[in-house]
């Protein structure tokens, strides 16, 4: 109440902060009056005299002054682009670094041509950030008009541009492209180019996120990766298929029977016993129909809710576990789990139903250690057999799990569509489909093996970032939306960003109706059908926003026999908008609808929503779509009890209640302000849970990130430097010395491991003789080897041509960092999947992944001037074999091999990387430096040891 009497008085923040432009804004214009006298030339002229001043200025913050100072005149050479005073405000806000909120058809795209202007004065690069190449290069080729005209240059990144032409479009004044274009960039230029004209960023100065929610918050669920093609596929899908399509049919005759039963248990009044077995159909199959009919029952779904709540209960554990055993596998809908009952273990495989269970390793190695029996050797040789058997069981569960996931949660034409014999994912918030991006962790591939199309090979990470510490690079963020005041707490926790909302030019006259709550989606999409039917008579143009494509065909389908002319966009057709438009929530980004002039006597465009999203943000942005400039325009959301959002958060519960209490029958639907609030409940705990779920992806990255810059520095060092020799020096004095001391014990002083590995690593011919080891102390004797060293490899090197050599010694160390790099983000990959068992030990996931990231990190850091060492005098022999690597480099640095595409996981929330969504990648060759057999595998040579205790060290 005080808060409320508060802001009546003196105003809320936001609106203090838009008060405390004003005079600014004022300025603004009176400067712009003044140089409406001023030729062309002059304004070129300023440009160029801003830009000349602000180019000797070497401190950031004399800059950021100077840029504060000139903030009018700079704004008034740019008016002319902005009609509103309100788009002076966004700008204003935009070039503080912060996020301005502006409504629909405010003008965003000319909003941020003021402080693009602004900061790109400084000539140090100012970038764009969109959500895909076309509005880039629309933007771009608009904006880059007015830029031109002023002085400064404009470039556009797009897909297929080779690296010479992306390095000259970054070396632009302003530059507008995709943050999946600039992440991967920075992942190229960081992780796989060795030189310094290979790389084609210039640094990360200023940049605005248009539609930052979309970018830094929908799309921060997707880490960007560079991948390559895994050395060996071991996926059994397309064996298991069969199986898993027979287990699936099985266990939907199961749970149509069980339902049968419930049916009849309620008809007899035996209420408890039908809840029983309708929360069994709910673990079997959680979108059964007759259970979804059920549901609609108030005093059913109390029944199953009942029972559900009982046997989650600790003391009921056992009881839920027998429950479970009944059915041949249960699904989690909210975790996306699915799990193999013992029943149904017996069905993949009646001979040996524990070909499904995980075996004990650490008991089993325990009862080889405890077997006087056996040798060392012979113990060693029993635990790998064992860990074989073990991977082995792991891969063929993890095989069944994707399949069981791909059949029961992923549905064609909801989370993906087929074009061209390929699986294109839908993305869930935009309806746009997303070729080139793959589901990882098998689960793509399972996906492929139902539908029946190429299943394509596994994929190694090479590269990764997430969106949050791309983005995190730049020295000044800023971004643009028209819904971004209800994720306010996550752009400032995460990013440092406040959200400043921006009043509309005009007063919005949009009128949002309550929403109609409906017991089913039968009902509710009648009543859509009927609205629709009502307002097209009248003329109405009307847009309805669906969540699927699956959802958006079937109302095409009920117009079609309406006899109802319509158009349909959504992510398999794309077409011109009509009078009724049916579109997923893709019509909510990037696109204008142009509305003829005798609508706004019809009442404006029409709004339907024909279900509400889990983000609120996406339900604002659908209502945005009406009503902009002061035009006349309404909206409405139909919902009903069997919507995903409805079923899963609890809000069907309340309202089933109270349409009991009304006595509403079949087709009556409920509508009242406090219902909406009901609703937007549910939405808020999705947000909060999506915003924890984010946040802890971003607590586990922040770790690989930390190693990340400890690397990518490392390997600009060597790029950048003019004489690689130096830091070759430095990994001598410091790995030798380390060496020296692991292998000399104090108290023993046995010199025979160091002299076998001196002389297996370097051509020094040392014997205990020669050596005099004893003579000397452990530091004596590590400065006596580095001495040695650096004077063979001078007497070596000194034969080979200079300019060469030196490109070799960089070589080398980048080699050792790709490669050895690139074996510890799958070693760190591994780890973050399996450090969230731990919190049955009660330990903190977290605190575990940091303490042996942290172990594991070090041990990368030596093991790579290990490698530099080993390979030193080997390289040198093969310059030719040098020169063919740098001749095929090109390919990796170019996308010559088709569109991006990912390897993505969908982790169940809370459980991996990701919460729900995939990794965003593009998939490269395989470099020649990665090994072409397994890590544990037998090596080629012969040996008969390990490849990585062999040839692999080298490969």
């Amino acid at each position: 109440m005080v808060g409320w009497i508060l802001r009546k008085i003196i105003g809320s923040k936001n609106q203090r902060e838009v008060k405390r432009m004003a005079p600014a804004v004022r300025r603004i214009n009176e400067i712009e009056a003044t140089l409406q006298n001023k030729s062309d030339e002059d304004l070129r002229d300023m440009t160029a005299a801003w830009k000349s001043e602000l180019s000797k200025m070497t401190s950031p913050e004399e800059q950021w002054n100077r840029l504060q100072e000139i903030l009018p005149e700079a704004f008034a050479v740019v008016k002319n682009a902005a009609r509103f005073d309100v788009q002076l405000l966004g700008g204003m806000v935009l070039h503080r670094g912060r996020i301005a909120e502006m409504a629909t058809g405010e003008g965003k795209t000319l909003v941020a041509t003021l402080p693009l202007y602004l900061n790109a004065l400084t000539g140090r690069g100012a970038h764009l950030v969109t959500v895909n190449d076309y509005l880039a290069r629309r933007d771009g080729e608009w904006m880059g008009q007015l830029y031109q005209f002023l002085g400064l240059t404009v470039g556009i990144i797009q897909h297929d541009q080779p690296p010479d032409v992306r390095r000259q479009q970054y070396g632009m004044d302003i530059t507008y492209g995709t943050n999946s274009e600039f992440g991967f960039d920075y992942l190229r230029d960081n992780g796989m180019a060795t030189t310094r004209e290979q790389q084609v960023q210039r640094g990360y100065h200023f940049a605005i996120v248009d539609e930052v929610d979309s970018i830094l918050i929908d799309e921060a669920r997707t880490p960007l990766i560079i991948s390559g093609p895994s050395t060996v596929s071991t996926h059994q899908y397309d064996k298991w298929k069969p199986l898993v399509e027979q287990l699936v049919r099985k266990q939907g005759m199961l749970v149509n029977r069980l339902a049968g039963e419930a049916k009849e248990a309620f008809d007899a009044g035996k209420v408890e016993d039908g809840g029983l077995l309708m929360f069994k159909v709910k673990m079997g199959q959680p979108r059964n129909k007759q259970l979804l009919r059920m549901m609609e029952d108030p005093e059913k779904r109390r029944a199953i809710d009942k029972a559900e709540l009982q046997f989650y209960q600790d003391s009921r554990k056992e009881e839920l576990f027998e429950l479970k055993e009944e059915l041949f596998f249960t699904i989690d809908e909210k975790s996306q789990e699915a799990d193999l009952s013992e029943q149904g273990r017996a069905f993949m495989n009646p001979d040996d139903p524990n070909a499904f269970v995980l075996p004990d390793l650490i008991l089993e190695f325990t009862e080889v250690d405890l077997d006087p029996n056996l040798s060392q050797d012979e113990k060693d040789k029993k635990k790998e057999e064992r860990q074989q058997i073990c991977d082995a069981q792991g891969e063929r569960i993890h095989n069944i799990s994707q399949l069981l996931r791909a059949y029961c949660l992923f549905d064609k034409d909801v989370q993906y569509v087929i074009e061209e014999n390929k699986i294109v994912i839908v993305d869930e918030y935009t309806g746009r489909k997303m070729p080139g991006r793959r589901w990882s962790d098998g689960l793509h591939q399972a996906v492929e093996a139902k539908e029946g199309v190429q299943i394509d090979r596994e994929t190694q990470t090479l590269a990764t970032i997430t969106i949050q510490n791309y983005f995190r690079l730049y020295q000044k963020l800023a971004g643009m939306t028209g819904t971004a005041e209800t994720e306010a707490a996550e752009f400032h926790d995460i990013y440092k960003l406040d959200v400043n909302v921006i009043p509309t030019n005009r007063p919005v006259a949009r009128k949002d109706h309550n929403d109609h709550i409906y017991k089913t989606r039968r009902e509710k999409y009648n009543a859509v059908i009927n609205e629709i039917r009502d307002r097209h008579a009248k003329e109405q143009p009307i847009l309805v926003g669906t969540v699927s494509v699956e959802a958006s065909e079937l109302l095409s389908r009920m117009l079609k026999r309406e006899k109802i002319p319509h158009n349909v966009l959504n992510a398999k057709f794309h077409e011109q908008e009509a009078t009724v438009t049916i579109s997923t929530n893709m019509a909510g980004r990037g696109t204008d609808i142009k509305l003829g002039a005798e609508v706004p006597s019809r009442g404006g465009l029409y709004v339907i929503g024909t279900e509400r999203h889990e983000s609120r943000r996406i339900d604002r942005q659908l209502r945005g779509r009406c009503a902009r400039q002061g035009d006349p325009g309404s909206s409405r959301f139909y919902v009903s009890f069997e919507d995903d959002l409805m079923r899963n958060f609890g809000a069907a519960d309340r309202m089933t209640r109270i349409m009991e209490r009304f006595g509403l029958e079949e087709g009556q639907e409920l509508e009242h302000p406090w219902l909406n609030k009901s609703v937007e409940t549910a939405q808020k705990r999705v947000e909060q849970r999506n915003y924890l779920q984010r946040k802890r992806t971003l607590d586990f990255d922040d770790v690989m990130n930390n190693q990340r810059e400890v690397v990518y520095g490392y390997r600009n060092e060597v790029i950048d430097s003019e004489n690689p020799r130096n830091l070759i020096y430095e990994v001598i004095d410091e790995a030798v010395p380390a060496k020296v001391g692991d292998l000399v014990d104090d108290s023993e002083l046995d010199y025979a491991p160091l002299i076998h590995w001196v002389n297996t690593t370097f051509p020094l011919g040392l014997t205990k003789e020669r050596a005099a080891f004893e003579t000397r102390s452990v530091d004596e004797n590590a400065k006596f080897l580095i001495g040695k060293i650096k004077e063979t490899y001078e007497r070596k090197s000194s034969h080979e041509e200079t300019t060469a050599v030196r490109s070799l010694e960089r070589y080398i160390i980048l080699n050792a960092i790709d490669r050895l790099w690139q074996e510890h983000l799958y070693a760190m990959d591994a780890l973050r999947e399996g450090v969230y068992l731990r919190s049955y030990a009660q330990k903190d996931p977290l605190i575990e992944y940091k303490t042996e990231a942290f172990d594991m990190f070090v041990e990368l850091m030596a093991n790579i001037k290990n490698e530099v060492l080993h390979n030193l005098f080997r390289s040198t022999s093969n310059l030719k074999a040098f020169e063919d690597f740098l001749g095929s480099l090109p390919q990796f640095l170019q996308r010559e091999h088709g569109p991006a595409t990912a390897t993505a996981t969908p982790d169940e929330p809370g459980q991996g990387p990701g919460d729900g969504e995939g990794k965003i990648g593009l998939d490269l060759p395989q470099r020649r430096t990665m090994p072409k057999v397994g890590r544990n595998d037998p090596c080629p040579c012969g040996s008969g040891k390990k490849y990585k205790n062999c040839c692999g060290r080298t490969a």
